[in-house]
């Protein structure tokens, strides 16, 4: 669309910048674009809760279009919880809106004085009074600005977990269909700019370059995505639970857990489907539907509706809880969604309670009395809303574990499972090595969505990228090289804002196949080598803006539990990932120095 909205919410002021086109063709878009603008217009004086940090949302060059599942946008900040950079990506239908507004991006600086929220339409962009919304629940908000602007709206809000700077905050958006901007606390820094809503209003066209092309693209690519991702739309990403289980990648009670074989099948998405699954939800632009809206009726539970649990909820407040009763984990997701929790930090940090409860160093005088025990999804569900509220227990658990373990001292650090601050997602590195160096070298902290690489550790190919075949998942030998190469991959994906489970989750699209969509929806000329080229700098522009920030190799670590204590039973049995072979061979891949820092030589080369 060419343009980018600056909202200044200190002064109350709107300004529209045009985009430069060259610019966008270096940095694409969503994340990528986002990380030009962060990198420059903030600094290492940035306090990411103050005023003077950045709020970024991103669509791409391919959101909104007919390229399948790109109802996408990006997220972009300097993170609460971890200090660096920020990013969280998210689906539904917001980023469609908001092009069809006729913008590509907001960027929101300052913060206002009290609660406000924003209307973006193709005629105005208003900030209006929200003191009547401060307090509600993600799902209430929805209900009440659609009424007030019209049902045509789409809201993108938090909760009062952002409200009360919960520092794994998420932003919501689709209502009840519960599409999560989760990671890095990114709710937090809306919530400290009193920033309550966005809400986007569009009709747009959303014009491409070549739509015959486009089309006929589509022809030749979605039906093998359509036919690939069969199973993840019957049963959601919770399908795969059961496998994780049986290959060891499902974290148990707090990472020491081995075998939890029929805990797995109760909560599996197999299961979901004969009991609680009402329908299928799918995000704009999309072919696959792996979202699942699920009702629970009768019973302790009673009340859940709206979306369902995904694998890394269950994985989350499943596994590493040990609790496997899946109504209630449905309860606990949609308890996440309305408070405007990350489910995966707030999983994290429960089991990390649970642990600290079993050694003594939390009691019941600080959970209000809650017996913080292994499978209980009483304690599960009283600790997320102690946490959503900022009460209790939940006061410090919001703080994520890093500072939590801090605060409590001693063993607790042992406990506190976490690279950079940002807590481990529901896989297992022992299982999968390459997420041992994804998890180190991810740029926002312990993420496996950064590289994406484990599926080319299990039956993945991606020729172009120089995997003809996967590779064998206990090997370390050449996980630096996929890792890196496959980072560069999900950065230009993240950029262009289409769902990763078409190259990485069965649908088949190759790299070569995102570059004809982009060529045919900007009418640009570029090659695989460019675009694979300009993945690498976006890569490199988002580690140094971290290095700039103190980052470096003794920062490339994973807590001693993961590297020394290795499952005892099932599917990873024995394993244990060597992560200063896999480093070494990252850094030199890279071109970075010694000290996980991009050379001058390097940034030079990448345009930077």
């Amino acid at each position: 669309m060419g343009k980018l909205l600056i909202i200044d919410l200190t002064k109350r002021k709107v300004d529209v910048e045009r985009l430069n086109a060259e610019v966008l063709r270096k940095y694409i878009g969503g994340s990528g674009l986002g990380a030009r603008l962060l990198y420059d217009g903030t600094d290492e004086r940035t306090d990411p809760l103050g005023p003077e940090n950045l709020l970024i949302f991103m669509t791409g060059p391919l959101t909104g279009t007919k390229v399948p599942t790109s109802g996408r946008h990006a997220v972009v900040t300097r993170s609460p919880l971890t200090g660096i950079w920020g990013e969280s990506d998210v689906g539904g239908t917001w980023g469609i809106a908001l092009k069809r507004a006729g913008y590509d991006g907001v960027v929101i600086r300052g913060a206002a004085d009290r609660p406000v929220y924003v209307i973006i339409t193709e005629e105005e962009v208003r900030v209006a009074d929200a003191s009547h919304l401060w307090g509600m629940d993600t799902y209430q908000l929805d209900e009440v600005l659609r009424r007030e602007v019209g049902p045509e709206g789409v809201i993108s809000s938090i909760g009062p977990a952002g409200e009360k700077l919960v520092r794994f905050a998420s932003i919501m958006s689709d209502g009840r269909a519960g599409r999560a901007a989760g990671r890095t606390g990114v709710g937090a820094v809306m919530g400290s700019k009193k920033l309550k809503a966005l809400v986007t209003l569009g009709k747009k066209e959303i014009v491409v370059a070549d739509p015959v092309r486009l089309e006929r693209l589509n022809k030749a690519i979605v039906p093998g995505i359509v036919k690939g991702t069969r199973e993840r739309g019957l049963y959601g990403t919770a399908a795969w639970v059961v496998t994780a289980e049986h290959l060891g990648d499902l974290p148990l009670k707090n990472w020491v857990g081995s075998t939890w074989e029929e805990g797995a099948e109760k909560l599996s998405g197999q299961t979901m489907a004969k009991t609680i699954l009402k329908r299928r939800y799918y995000c704009g632009s999309c072919v696959i539907g792996c979202g699942r809206e699920v009702e629970v009726q009768d019973g302790p539970y009673a009340g859940v509706l709206g979306a369902g649990p995904e694998y890394e909820t269950i994985g989350m407040l499943g596994g590493l809880t040990l609790v496997d009763n899946l109504e209630a984990i449905a309860l606990g997701h949609q308890m996440c969604n309305q408070y405007g929790l990350d489910v995966i930090s707030t999983g994290a940090v429960i089991a990390f309670a649970m642990e600290c409860f079993e050694h003594g160093l939390i009691t019941t005088a600080d959970t209000g009395g809650i017996e913080l025990r292994w499978g209980s999804a009483s304690a599960m569900l009283e600790i997320i809303r102690q946490i959503g509220e900022r009460q209790e227990l939940g006061a410090l658990l919001g703080e994520g574990v890093r500072r939590a373990a801090d605060e409590i001292g001693g063993l607790a650090r042992e406990f506190a499972i976490h690279c950079k601050g940002l807590e481990f997602p529901a896989h297992d590195p022992r299982a999968m090595k390459s997420l041992a160096v994804s998890y180190a070298t991810s740029n926002r902290g312990a993420c496996h969505l950064q590289s994406l690489a484990y599926p080319v550790e299990l039956k993945l190919a991606i020729p172009e990228l120089g995997y003809p075949e996967p590779l064998d998942r206990f090997t370390d030998e050449g996980k630096g090289v996929l890792t890196a190469r496959m980072q560069d991959l999900m950065s230009l994906i993240d950029s262009l804002k289409v769902c990763k489970f078409i190259v990485t989750g069965g649908g088949g699209v190759q790299p070569s196949h995102l570059v004809d969509w982009l060529n045919a929806v900007t009418g640009w000329d570029m090659d695989l080598t460019e675009f694979l080229k300009t993945g690498e700098r976006l890569s490199n522009l988002k580690r140094q803006y971290s290095v700039r920030l103190g980052i470096s190799r003794k920062d490339d670590v994973l807590p001693p539990r993961i590297l020394t204590t290795p499952r005892l039973e099932g599917g990873a049995r024995e394993s244990l990932p060597h992560l200063g072979l896999m480093l070494r061979e990252y850094y030199a891949y890279r071109g970075w120095d010694e000290q996980g820092r991009p050379t001058p030589q390097k940034l030079a080369e990448l345009g930077l």
